[in-house]
């Protein structure tokens, strides 16, 4: 039954008196922002949305994003008018010890993703929106957009892709209260261009007035009645700090909570009651059970010694046969597909693809919304092209997100398409994300298995593939965990050991071959786990060989490899870096390894230089 618009006033009253008490409490946070949105808040939890407030987890729960994330005292506010955390605990918002944050992060179980970072919640929305599609679950999914974060592109790029896949059962909200951090916004009240650039997209777009209870509900309503197949938005004109006089439209605000001697003040303009404050939740039933966490996944794999196989090309078998294991695994790719070979599961299993387009901010961000759903995204693009969504990637970080990466093309073995195409700083990236664990595979033995590994674990995966073919080294029943390192060449007699992993590996290779042959043997590991590094193993080797380490890669020589390695042994062996210092060129694969300095013939020189 819908809520009476006493009630929702009722309500938008208590939420502005909690957001203005916790911040206060606090000494810090966003009143303002969280008054101009009270009122549609109050209107998408204690109206529109069905959900149970006992079980955060039930999939057929509808889902809320707050994309303008620093509005989080409101969102407590609300959860706690709902019955899902106690009305004392929105008082301990920002402390150290409280899951209430500043910023939304899953810290909270009815969070999918952390916000806060503006511009992405409705990526996030859209993943959500698409698996609720493929898993046939009626649940709709509410983005909460501030106006100022609306000059994203990462909202256009959503807002496109939603039109195209149909998204009918994706609501944005937009808060188009005019007021920016330091100054008016860009469309300043103007709802009328703000709807119509979402018209253009192709969604439904209605205007209402966002303090206004009747137009707020019929606006929803004409969503329901008139958008069709589109997605729908709702663009509402309010006033930031709504509610209060002493913040009502005024610059100067954002960002500041009312002072402790002045919120008797402004609590007194809230105090009158405006209707009963009751919420009686109207949860779907009979909803499907939750998704089954498969088993172990193991796959057969079948090269031939030797072979040339490029390990993009072994990512896409793998890829389909992970699948065929687990139907929670889903891949995106952003219109690379027949480069990085993610097409291989688009054509063996089209329902678990979906064509993200060159709009890489997106693509992550919907990866985060399908994953907070209980899916297992493989994203896949150019490892340069991942930089452009380092933001997103971030953020998939602080939520925790089980999303799985794979960057193609990577380093200057690319060859003649040059520098803007040539992944140089992808490793230095991932590896600064916390939890993140990094793969990088040498031959299409151990890019299958490390496919394998990468859906096994739970959190962010990069995995880091190479164009050109190479040989297959490895026996098709060869492990790959997570953590390990493989040793390919030792005696011992050995004088250096060379830690190496895609290209640079079999480079390594014939420099040991060459030096072998000069009287210098050396050991050569492929550090295929770059993150976690196997320190042990490496730190094992270096006592072995004199203390002398060469660490050659196919990247930029800060943050990759070889600082990898550096911080596994410490001051317990000589290690000597060689990567990319310099901006490359256009040219040949060999002639680039060798121009750059990580070729066989610069190991050799390193190798004679170390003794």
């Amino acid at each position: 039954m819908p809520t009476s618009i006493d009630t929702l006033k009722e309500k938008g009253r208590q939420l502005r008196i909690h957001s203005l008490k916790a911040t206060t409490e606090a000494g810090s946070g966003h009143p303002s922002s969280c008054l101009s949105a009270a009122d549609l808040m109050s209107v998408v939890f204690f109206n529109e949305m069905r959900f149970d407030p006992k079980d955060p987890r039930n999939p057929a729960n509808d889902r809320f994003v707050l994309s303008k994330g620093h509005a989080a005292p409101l969102l407590w506010a609300a959860y706690a008018e709902a019955g899902l955390i106690d009305e004392k605990d929105v008082l301990t918002l920002r402390q150290l010890d409280s899951n209430l944050e500043g910023h939304p992060t899953p810290r909270m179980p009815w969070v999918d993703v952390a916000t806060g970072s503006l511009g992405q919640g409705l990526s996030v929305g859209l993943g959500n929106a698409l698996a609720a599609h493929m898993d046939d679950i009626p649940y709709n999914t509410y983005v909460l957009l501030g106006d100022g974060e609306c000059a994203e592109g990462s909202v256009w790029e959503a807002a496109a892709l939603a039109s195209y896949y149909k998204a009918a059962n994706l609501y944005a909200i937009v808060d188009a209260n005019g007021l920016g951090q330091s100054q008016r916004t860009m469309d300043h009240f103007e709802v009328n261009r703000f709807a119509n650039k979402f018209r253009a997209f192709g969604w439904f777009a209605t205007i209402v007035d966002g303090h206004n209870y009747a137009e707020i509900v019929d606006g929803f309503e004409r969503c329901r009645r008139d958008g069709g197949s589109q997605p729908r938005v709702v663009v509402a004109k309010t006033f930031k700090g709504k509610g209060v006089s002493m913040l009502e439209n005024l610059d100067g605000w954002h960002g500041k909570p009312i002072p402790k001697q002045d919120l008797p003040r402004a609590l007194e303009e809230l105090s009158n009651p405006l209707g009963p404050n009751e919420f009686k939740p109207n949860p779907r039933t009979g909803g499907p059970s939750r998704p089954r966490n498969e088993g172990t996944i193991q796959i057969d794999i079948s090269r031939k010694p030797g072979a040339s196989v490029a390990t993009r090309e072994a990512y896409g078998d793998a890829l389909v046969k992970v699948a065929e294991k687990d139907p929670r695994i889903v891949a995106l790719d952003g219109d690379t597909k027949n480069s990085t070979y993610s097409e291989k599961l688009f054509k063996a299993h089209p329902e678990r693809f979906w064509e993200m387009f060159i709009a890489e901010q997106n693509m992550v961000g919907v990866a985060m919304g399908l994953a907070a759903r209980g899916k297992i995204p493989f994203v896949s693009t150019f490892a340069c092209f991942l930089t452009r969504a380092y933001d997103q990637i971030r953020m998939a970080g602080i939520s925790q997100s089980n999303v799985k990466f794979c960057g193609s093309h990577a380093g200057v073995s690319i060859g003649e398409d040059g520098p803007s195409q040539m992944g140089l700083e992808d490793l230095a990236m991932f590896r600064a994300v916390p939890g993140s664990v990094i793969l990088y595979p040498s031959d299409a033995v151990a890019a299958e298995q490390l496919v394998v590994e990468a859906a096994r674990h739970r959190g962010i995966c990069y995995i880091r593939t190479t164009r050109p073919k190479t040989p297959v080294l490895y026996a098709n029943d060869e492990r790959f965990p997570i953590g390990g390192s493989k040793v390919l060449r030792q005696s011992p007699h050995d004088r250096a050991t060379v830690v190496a992993a895609g290209i640079t590996l079999h480079e390594a290779l014939k420099a040991a071959s060459r030096l072998d042959s000069g009287g210098t043997p050396i050991r050569v590991i492929d550090a295929y786990s770059v993150k976690p590094i196997d320190a042990q193993s490496i730190l094992r080797a270096a006592k072995e060989t004199g203390g002398r380490i060469v660490v050659v890669e196919d990247h930029y020589e800060e943050g990759g490899l070889g600082d990898a390695v550096l911080n596994a042994v410490g001051n317990q062996a000589k290690v000597v870096k060689l990567a990319v210092r310099e901006i490359p060129h256009s040219g040949p694969p060999d002639a680039l390894l060798e121009k750059y300095g990580i070729s066989a013939n610069r190991i050799v020189e390193a190798v004679r230089s170390s003794l």
